[in-house]
Order: structure tokens, then C-alpha cells, then sequence
């Protein structure tokens, strides 16, 4: 099964942080597929905020979603990442976007991730993985998504 991994950071040394991640994802599968670095503003909170660097990973795994979830926190933990407030600067931020064609709403987790649709800046660097993708509750490509999306404020790494 492939699961879509988004990473964020816009603390520290951001593409250190970014690397970090990817080299720890051997303890949920093997890493098949890594996006380009794309630069975004802060989405939803304060502008003033310093600018994310985000980009998606695709693993290939055998465990079910809240597995890897749970890896996903353990990940960040050991980066560094402390959770004070909701929409806070991070150090690292990983979110499961999908799980094959999963749909799951359990125990906190909710797969496909319920706003990935409305995020230019996990969807534009999911079509460099998975552009025809389909959203398995939207039923739509991620380019096809993409192509709906503001994508003001996002600018990807030379």
C-alpha cells in the first residue's frame, strides 16, 4: 500500500529538518517517490509567521493508518517538534494525506486528510507523485484538485 506523506517545517534549519524526516521513514516502509521543495506562506495563521517549506513523500508500507500516524508523531517528537498551540511554528509537521484508497475516520485520524483539497501547498507537490491519483471520497485527480487551488505564495526550491 503507498501512503502520501506531507512535511512541513518553518523552524531551524527548515531543509535539515525536511531531510531528517525522510531519512526516518524506513520505520514506516520503504521510500519510493519525494517531491520537490516548494516555499509557502503560512496558511491560516498569522502572516507574520516564518515561510514553510513543505513537499510530499509516497512510502510504500504494510501498516494501516493509524500506525503510521503513530510513527508520524514519534518522527516529529525526536525532531523536535513541540506541540503549544494549534497552527503554531514547528520544526517539523507531517500529516498522512492518504493510504491507497483508504477512507477512515478513527480514533483522530481521518485518511484521506479532510482539508488536503483545499492546500496548494500539499497538492502541488502531490502531482510530481501522484498527479492522477484519484481522491477516494472526492473522486477527482490531484491535478484536477490542484487545478482549483490558489497557489499565491508558493514558490518551489531551484
Amino acid at each position: 500500500m503507498d501512503a502520501y506523506i506531507g512535511l512541513g517545517s518553518n523552524l531551524g534549519d527548515r531543509i535539515r529538518n525536511l531531510e531528517g524526516a525522510l531519512q526516518r521513514f524506513g520505520s514506516i516502509g520503504v521510500l519510493k517517490a519525494v517531491s520537490s521543495i516548494y516555499e509557502t506562506k503560512p496558511w491560516g495563521v498569522d502572516e507574520y509567521q516564518p515561510r514553510y517549506l513543505n513537499q510530499v513523500a509516497v512510502v510504500q508500507t504494510t501498516l494501516d493508518p493509524l500506525e503510521i500516524v503513530t510513527e508520524l508523531l514519534a518522527i516529529e517528537y525526536a525532531m523536535g517538534r513541540v506541540r503549544e498551540e494549534k497552527n503554531a511554528s514547528r520544526t517539523l509537521d507531517l500529516d498522512l494525506l492518504l493510504h491507497g484508497q483508504t477512507v477512515l475516520e478513527a480514533s483522530g485520524v481521518t485518511v484521506p486528510h479532510p482539508r488536503m483539497h483545499e492546500r496548494a501547498f500539499v497538492l502541488i507537490p502531490l502531482i510530481e507523485v501522484a498527479a492522477e491519483l484519484l481522491h477516494p471520497v472526492l473522486k477527482r485527480t490531484i491535478r484536477d484538485l490542484a487545478a482549483d487551488s490558489d497557489e499565491s505564495g508558493i514558490t518551489g526550491m531551484a
